[in-house]
């Protein structure tokens, strides 16, 4: 969709199908607002308000391994495509190793991580990188595929909440107890606070698509008042809306919200 006000537009979803009209709007002296994703290349816009999606992942990642205390960490990582390459996904998995401690060696690209090594805590192994679709039933088909290469899986990253929920499913058919297995995941929507509420998911990152668009007109109007122009946050190629990591169960030197704090703030 393409919302357009005097000086500027927004533009949300972005993508290949949206730069040629982009490229045509700045000609024409509009200032152009991305939301959610930067576009390839991201000075295709001017600025995109977005979510920082390795920062996402890095936290449920950090949160893993200090809750692990040392344990070996069998992991099963449930991306989102294995036929293709997008960013949410590679950045939302390898921001999970990296909190982890684990060398992303080409930290644009599942799944060449070395399969075993040493994380922060203690000894890993990678069972599995199963695409999933971000959909329920992929989650669930993706983790049956985890488990009968090692059933002993103790770690479960999932690349969102319907994928987490899927997986959920089939750990509890396979025996798992919610103590069995660390299940985290990314979005922090409604849903997926639900999820943490009842001890289905251990621990998600919230994101805030709301704030994406909010922030985001504010900058289009305050461009039109004043001419001060948004600028992207200190390291990166966007503005950072911000995230939050939600789990019941804290700990130590991770920060973090609760679920009922997640709940007032959730989207969806």
């Amino acid at each position: 969709a393409i919302s357009q006000g005097q000086d500027g537009i927004l533009i949300t979803p972005n993508g290949p199908a949206v730069v040629d009209a982009v490229e045509r709007a700045r000609e024409a002296g509009l200032y152009v607002i991305a939301l959610d994703t930067p576009p390839e290349p991201a000075d295709a816009v001017d600025i995109t308000f977005a979510t920082d999606n390795v920062d996402a992942g890095r936290r449920i990642g950090e949160w893993t391994a200090a809750t692990l205390g040392g344990e070996d960490a069998v992991i099963a990582l449930l991306d989102l495509f294995d036929d293709r390459i997008v960013s949410v996904d590679h950045s939302r998995d390898q921001g999970f190793l990296e909190g982890m401690g684990i060398d992303t060696a080409d930290d644009q690209a599942n799944g060449d991580e070395a399969k075993t090594g040493d994380y922060s805590g203690g000894s890993y192994t990678i069972v599995c990188n199963e695409a999933t679709g971000g959909a329920e039933d992929g989650g669930a088909t993706a983790m049956e595929n985890c488990l009968s290469q090692n059933p002993d899986v103790n770690v479960v990253y999932t690349i969102n909440e319907p994928a987490a929920y899927g997986a959920s499913q089939v750990l509890e058919s396979a025996g798992k107890s919610p103590e069995d297995v660390l299940l985290v995941s990314v979005d922090g929507g409604c849903a997926g606070v639900g999820y943490v509420e009842k001890g289905i998911l251990d621990a998600t990152s919230q994101q805030y698509p709301v704030r994406m668009a909010e922030e985001g007109v504010q900058a289009i109007a305050q461009l039109a008042r004043t001419g001060e122009k948004p600028e992207t946050t200190d390291g990166l190629d966007f503005f950072d809306t911000g995230v939050a990591l939600v789990t019941d169960e804290p700990a130590e030197g991770v920060e973090s919200i609760t679920s009922a704090d997640a709940k007032e703030i959730c989207w969806g």
